[in-house]
């Protein structure tokens, strides 16, 4: 019992340096087009992460239950996964580089689920397809009719391939936005476009912020009801009391998602609006300032590509790197402005950051697993 309470708290931990980790994610363009104050863009990302964490579950579902097989989950192999998610965060936040939270989660989990089963790799789920029923409109009688489809999931569609699509599509996606304002405003005049694109870009920073905690705070939230899940078949909450009866979480059925109790993503959504209200000026620096120098306009168009893309993603349950989409919806912006306008050595900085994530974290899950003997 003391065990999972442990590994709820390491749980929220993680949520929390989540939170001024990834808080560039929403605020750094913001901040450096001198719009919002740096306190004002943080309290607003603080809000928005908070919304958007508590309007959805997909992605904590994927998750939760569609990486590893959770037979092999327990609430030790959780935290030794957390452990090396928080190490790797650490490290990189001390350095400034944007790298991905989410992807040093999951490969945390991965590397310690590993390490349980011996090296056994059929434990990680690589490809899972899963039929799911759902509702839909039959245009032939007008009547909401049930319908069975196939849903493609695992390692490599739902983490993977959009690891090294997303940031292609960001970069695309803001060059193009960018590319049709500088074709829109040709005329305008500066003080107008820069008036204008001042006010739009609290907007667009919102959306970012809500998109953010859409998809971001959703991994703790899946890792908590994982190791809830695990707790509870293994039987640790024998002879709870009722009120901690809120704490047994039964194993979903097979083709249905892990549903996430409400505490939980209350919970999770306000540790993460915590972090994020203790700011991450490190890597707000890098985004904002080293990277490209932005003005309002280019702002709206980075933030405005990149909020669509997270927010898609986050409707089909992907775990996306919010990092990586909007530093390369940053690049995408800066390149339709000048390809010399981007620094491309803290590009590169930044790039062999988010590829050693995944492997690096997964190596310290596994080795923590080892070292303890838990496997």
């Amino acid at each position: 019992m003391l065990l999972i309470l442990f590994v709820i708290l390491v749980a929220l931990v993680f949520e929390y340096i989540n939170g001024f980790h990834d808080t560039a994610n929403s605020i750094a363009t913001v901040v450096a087009t001198k719009v919002l104050t740096p306190r004002q863009a943080v309290f607003m990302a603080a809000v928005t992460n908070l919304a958007g964490a508590l309007s959805g579950s997909a992605v904590a579902s994927t998750i939760g239950k569609g990486l590893v097989d959770i037979q092999y989950v327990t609430p030790a192999t959780v935290l030794c996964g957390l452990l090396g998610g928080i190490a790797w965060n650490l490290i990189t936040w001390w350095k400034g580089l944007p790298s991905s939270s989410s992807h040093a989660i999951i490969g945390g989990l991965v590397g310690s689920t590993l390490g349980v089963s011996h090296g056994d790799w059929k434990v990680i789920k690589f490809f899972e397809d899963k039929s799911k029923i759902v509702s839909v409109l039959d245009p032939a009688t007008g009547a909401m009719v049930e319908r069975t489809v196939v849903e493609h999931g695992g390692l490599v569609p739902k983490v993977i391939v959009p690891m090294f699509t997303s940031p292609v599509i960001g970069l695309v996606l803001g060059f193009l936005v960018m590319g049709l304002l500088y074709f829109l405003l040709r005329k305008a005049r500066p003080r107008f476009v820069n008036r204008f694109f001042g006010n739009a870009q609290l907007l667009s920073s919102c959306w970012m912020g809500f998109s953010h905690g859409l998809n971001d705070a959703q991994k703790t939230m899946g890792i908590i009801a994982l190791s809830l899940v695990a707790a509870t078949s293994a039987g640790a909450f024998t002879g709870l009391p009722d009120f901690l009866s809120f704490l047994r979480t039964p194993s979903p059925e097979a083709g249905k998602a892990l549903e996430v109790a409400v505490w939980i993503k209350v919970v999770c959504a306000l540790t993460m609006a915590a972090g994020t209200y203790a700011g991450g000026w490190r890597i707000i620096r890098t985004l904002g300032h080293k990277m490209v120098k932005l003005h309002a306009v280019h702002g709206f168009a980075a933030e405005t590509s990149a909020a669509t893309i997270i927010g898609l993603a986050s409707h089909w349950g992907i775990p996306l790197s919010t990092t990586h989409v909007i530093s390369s919806c940053i690049m995408g912006v800066g390149s339709a402005k000048s390809v010399r306008s981007v620094k491309w050595l803290v590009v590169e900085r930044m790039v062999w950051a988010w590829v050693f994530t995944i492997p690096v974290t997964a190596g310290i899950g596994y080795g923590l697993v080892r070292l303890f003997g838990l496997g």
